[in-house]
């Protein structure tokens, strides 16, 4: 009926552990349990077995990518489906006490997360932002190989081996140019991701690439207030106090890619942006170490984009202070 909870609406919770060749299937409170292949043919038969149950929750954990297919197909059919961090599900498991870990098992784990935690249902993700989030996310895996050899290069004290590193250098070099000119006309083909990355690159310290990071991997940037975007980014500090004692506040979690995109802008920022610099030198100023520095300009910095994207505005220094 409209207007009823979500809590009210769900009578029935679906757990899926997904894995390359399988999917693994349980519904409560009817505990129906059911395996079906990774395959076209598997998905019509799942479909077919959740016609039964239109109410339906279905948490999936994120797995790498396999996720990925059967989740499109569920947001197809109209199904509401949460994709959780599988650490989450694991310390829920270990709360219940379910230490033996079986795909059988992990199915019926993610049906009583969906039951008792009920996590907020994702939104599918279309298919060119799906195209552009592995486009961004190959380059950063070519930055990483290209830093190996880098790296292997220094430690290399013989001509052939020298050369052999000199070539695959080359030949990733060549690879991430290809995926910045493919990454920019993608963003360039999108009016609302031009628009967003205009937006961003105006900001001093920020460049095509943590802003083609951000369109990619932070689609939530304008959408949230300043503190669960930093959740998100991992970026929010977390207490950790008892008693009498006061222990230090740590950031941890989130995505570790925006993360990263964000201390390349910050570095730059924290010397060429006139309010990021302020704003470290204050902290400087009051004794703060580099590293709680450097974290505070990345949270600020994020806390700025966020708000020139909720709402539209250019870089401005008299706003952003």
């Amino acid at each position: 009926m409209e207007g009823t909870p979500v809590s009210a609406r769900l009578e029935v919770f679906v757990g899926i552990d997904v894995s390359k060749h399988s999917w693994d299937v349980c519904l409560l409170p009817a505990t129906i349990r059911r395996s079906f292949p990774a395959t076209d043919e598997g998905l019509a038969a799942l479909l077919e077995l959740l016609r039964q149950h239109p109410a339906t929750l279905i948490v999936l954990e994120a797995t790498g990518g396999y996720e990925r297919r059967l989740a499109a197909g569920l947001h197809d059919a109209g199904c509401e489906v949460a994709i959780v961090n599988p650490k989450q599900v694991r310390d829920f498991a270990k709360a219940l006490g379910r230490l033996a870990k079986t795909d059988r098992l992990d199915a019926q784990v993610l049906a009583l997360f969906a039951q008792k935690i009920q996590p907020r249902p994702s939104e599918k993700c279309p298919e060119n932002r799906a195209e552009l989030d592995a486009l961004v996310a190959r380059r950063r895996q070519l930055l990483q190989l290209r830093t190996m050899e880098r790296n292997r290069l220094h430690m290399a004290e013989h001509q052939l081996p020298r050369k052999s590193i000199q070539k695959v250098i080359d030949v990733l070099d060549k690879q991430i140019d290809q995926l910045d000119a493919a990454i920019a006309k993608r963003i360039e083909s999108d009016d609302d991701w031009r628009q967003k990355a205009q937006l961003l690159e105006s900001v001093p310290g920020v460049g095509a690439v943590t802003s083609a990071t951000l369109v990619a991997e932070l689609p939530e940037l304008g959408k949230l207030n300043r503190q669960a975007i930093a959740a998100l980014a991992g970026l929010a500090p977390f207490n950790c106090d008892s008693g009498q004692h006061a222990g230090q506040r740590r950031v941890r979690g989130g995505r570790a890619g925006v993360r990263t995109a964000l201390y390349m802008a910050a570095l730059t920022a924290r010397r060429f942006n006139p309010v990021l610099k302020r704003f470290a030198d204050r902290l400087q100023s009051a004794g703060k170490s580099a590293k709680v520095i450097l974290t505070a300009c990345l949270r600020k910095l994020l806390t700025i984009l966020n708000t020139m994207v909720k709402n539209n505005t250019h870089w401005n220094p008299k706003l952003a202070s």
